[in-house]
């Protein structure tokens, strides 16, 4: 009696995996998965940098600590800069060009220095901000935290080192006979609107720069054509005085020329309002807020691109 024992294969089909069939952006959803460094929204943004606020103060003012640590003399080429550059100007356009058309030197003289002193906030600002992601490249890349800190910082810097030119620009203005008086109290808002106004081109600036590091190189020609526009050395409504409304209009609201009007409008006492253009604190207050956001976005917009390739 034999007996044959057959092999029987039983075939057990495998249970389907619950992720099956879906793509990988949809498996990192499914599971809380983010790109790494991805751009997070403009309300989320603004929170993350409020955060951030005690290192952007602490970083603008360490950066304006270094920025003079090499000099002998330390910190007071922040003021003796502008001045020097106020005393070059006067001397070329001054008393070689007689560019103070108008104005007697008492009024010149405060008119000049102020002028450069404000100009060179928005200068700087602009120069350090083209810099602020392409500079900081090993920051960026190395910490997690809202681009938009570098620029933001970076303006600031430039806002405390004109606090603290003030002092010698304040006192030019009174030993050329002009005596403190409710007029200077303008000079906070006015402050704070050039403030705004420069933070949003560093931020616009800074996202250029980052792509285009040339950009550092051909800024100061744009810099100095902008300025010679703007009526740093000469008063643009006496100086176009017989050229057409629209013209001098121009180059009134031009926000570099705003801004320095207003200023000299605060502080000096022979500087009247016949010089500032219609609705100058409407067209103030545009500039600063129109640039500022535009800036803030324009830069948010390419959040996630900084420090990549």
């Amino acid at each position: 009696m034999s007996e044959t024992t057959h092999d029987v294969g039983i075939a057990v089909s495998a249970v389907p995996s619950p992720d099956e069939g879906l793509t990988a952006a949809q498996l990192a959803a499914k599971h809380g998965l983010t790109v790494s460094g991805a751009r997070p929204s403009l309300v989320g943004y603004v929170r993350q940098l409020w955060g951030r606020r005690h290192f952007v103060l602490a970083f603008s003012q360490a950066k304006l600590t270094a920025q003079y640590s090499q000099a002998k003399l330390g910190q007071v080429w922040q003021v003796a800069t502008p001045l020097l550059n106020a005393a070059v100007y006067y001397f070329i356009f001054g008393v070689i060009l007689h560019a103070s058309r108008g104005m007697s030197q008492d009024v010149y003289i405060p008119f000049l220095v102020t002028g450069v002193f404000t100009f060179t906030f928005t200068q700087s600002s602009i120069m350090t901000g083209v810099r602020a992601i392409s500079g900081n490249l090993g920051l960026v890349r190395a910490l997690h935290f809202p681009r938009a800190a570098l620029p933001v910082s970076f303006a600031l810097q430039q806002l405390q080192q004109l606090l603290f030119s003030m002092i010698v620009m304040i006192a030019v203005v009174i030993g050329f006979g002009t005596t403190p008086g409710l007029s200077w109290l303008l000079v906070l808002p006015t402050l704070v609107l050039l403030f705004l106004f420069n933070t949003g081109l560093a931020m616009i600036v800074a996202r250029l720069g980052a792509k285009t590091p040339d950009l550092a190189q051909l800024m100061p020609f744009v810099l100095r054509t902008w300025m010679y526009m703007s009526g740093v050395m000469f008063s643009i409504s006496k100086m176009m005085e017989h050229r057409p409304e629209w013209a001098r209009l121009l180059l009134q609201v031009n926000p570099a020329a705003v801004f320095m009007d207003l200023m000299r409008f605060a502080l000096i006492d022979g500087y009247g309002s016949e010089n500032l253009p219609p609705h100058v604190w409407a067209v103030a207050l545009a500039w600063a807020t129109v640039v500022f956001a535009g800036g803030f976005v324009y830069f948010w917009k390419a959040e996630e691109r900084y420090g990549r390739g």
